[in-house]
């Protein structure tokens, strides 16, 4: 893993290998040096090393790379993204990458397989020519929320008996917060809490100021307790552009929150549409509030939805569910 963030494709790396440890699998870590997720690691009784996986003039990285693959003898060597593959050595090892978007396929050349969590992903690449045969979907999963307690909604700000919805993600123009907010200003009565914090905060900020619904939409900055949020939310909003997967869905099917979220790749692929989850056009704060007043304003329709989307969260998106597809790969690539 080259990545220095706690984004979604880093911190998953982390349940993952965490994931593939409890499961009786000899793991090497090999990752920057990045203080969070070092202690992450280590503290799961794991024992990663530090390389500096930097830019076209890093020239240490990948034979330092190779060395430590042949110490450890490894069967198979992952790199986690575009950056990571670009050092990938080969070696009496299997070689695969890891995709979580519609990376340049010329960092992973030094790859043998392809693995891509969403359909769409697996499909991009083999359009790209590369063979199905070398092409797998294995799919994220995320924490179980199912025991989360709710976060206080007077610590938030947001009366007990206010309809609330819940933004989770980077405060970034590709998240499309800037429409979550237009809707909640159609929205007179409800609340809307976004947690995340980016470069777009200032514009955002105006934006709820000039709205006038400072007093309702609140921009949270950076939280760890997701689940405690999903748990307060009555409907979880996903308002992203672009999302080639949305890991804050599949944690709102953990947490059994109902789901609102507009048509990106990610959650249009994994939302079975007014079945565990509704749907609406990417851009469009009028779909969005009336869609958002439908949910809220039908008690039914929620619970059914988030039933809905618990039962995909186990049989598709659990740790359990997920370890073991991840298994199945490695003992077949490894044949």
């Amino acid at each position: 893993m080259a990545g220095a963030a706690n984004g979604g494709a880093e911190l998953f790396y982390d349940r993952m290998t965490i994931a593939l440890h409890k499961a009786g699998q000899n793991v090497l870590p090999v990752t920057r040096n990045y203080p969070a997720r070092l202690a992450t690691l280590r503290e799961a009784g794991l024992q990663p090393q530090q390389l500096s996986f930097g830019g076209p003039l890093d020239i240490f990285t990948k034979p330092k790379l190779r060395s430590s693959l042949k110490k450890f003898r490894a069967d198979i060597a992952i790199a986690w993204m575009s950056r990571a593959a670009s050092f990938m050595p080969r070696g009496p090892w299997v070689t695969a990458g890891r995709l979580g978007g519609y990376y340049d396929l010329k960092y992973f050349q030094a790859c043998q397989h392809l693995i891509g969590n969403t359909r769409g992903i697996t499909n991009w690449i083999i359009g790209q020519g590369i063979a199905a045969s070398r092409v797998h979907y294995l799919p994220n999963f995320v924490t179980d929320y199912a025991a989360e307690e709710p976060a206080s909604r007077e610590a938030l700000g947001v009366p007990e008996d206010a309809p609330l919805m819940l933004g989770l993600g980077r405060l970034h123009e590709v998240k499309g917060f800037d429409i979550l907010i237009r809707a909640a200003a159609l929205l007179p009565d409800v609340y809307c809490v976004i947690a995340g914090e980016g470069p777009e905060r200032a514009k955002l900020e105006s934006l709820i100021s000039n709205l006038k619904v400072s007093h309702r939409v609140k921009l949270l900055g950076w939280r760890n307790d997701s689940g405690a949020l999903l748990k307060a939310a009555d409907i979880f909003v996903s308002s992203s552009r672009h999302e080639p997967l949305g890991n804050m869905v599949l944690e709102a099917f953990a947490a059994q929150t109902p789901v609102l979220a507009a048509k990106s790749e990610g959650p249009a692929e994994i939302i079975h549409d007014g079945s565990d989850g509704i749907l609406i056009p990417i851009d469009d704060p009028q779909i969005m509030a009336d869609a958002a007043r439908l949910l809220l304003n039908d008690v039914r329709l929620r619970v059914k939805l988030a039933l809905a989307g618990r039962q995909r969260y186990v049989a598709e998106f659990s740790e359990s569910t997920v370890t073991a597809a991840w298994l199945d790969f490695l003992h077949k690539a490894v044949r």
